[in-house]
């Protein structure tokens, strides 16, 4: 197998993304949810990427789609904080809908990209 360059891969960049957008998200969460959602979220959404680039280095595929399914797990976690945080109206519809559907499509991307490699096997 040959190693991917994890800052090549388009789910590492989409990841990186949603990074970015879940600081400004939990930047507005109340004070009270300093330790509790906030934090969760934050480690949440750096576990999606950390866990591409860290099965990037892995090598065989197989280790690989065990990187990628923990980074699946965590899109999962964190798409359920994000209801979360519209279910207790910390969040708009607007935002939510918004970030909801990159997440849907962000979780499609590396269950693709996982199928891709265990059909290449």
């Amino acid at each position: 197998m040959r190693r991917h360059n994890f800052k090549k891969l388009q789910i590492w960049e989409e990841a990186m993304g949603l990074i970015d957008e879940n600081y400004l998200l939990t930047s507005t969460l109340p004070d009270y949810e300093k330790y509790g959602l906030r934090t969760q979220m934050n480690r949440c959404s750096v576990s999606i990427a950390s866990n591409i680039s860290e099965g990037s280095s892995k090598r065989t595929d197989k280790h690989f789609i065990k990187f990628l399914e923990d980074s699946l797990g965590s899109s999962f976690e964190w798409e359920t904080q994000l209801a979360v945080c519209f279910r207790q109206r910390f969040i708009s519809e607007k935002l939510y809908f918004n970030l909801e559907s990159k997440i849907q499509k962000l979780q499609s991307k590396i269950s693709n990209f996982i199928d891709s490699l265990e059909s290449s096997n």
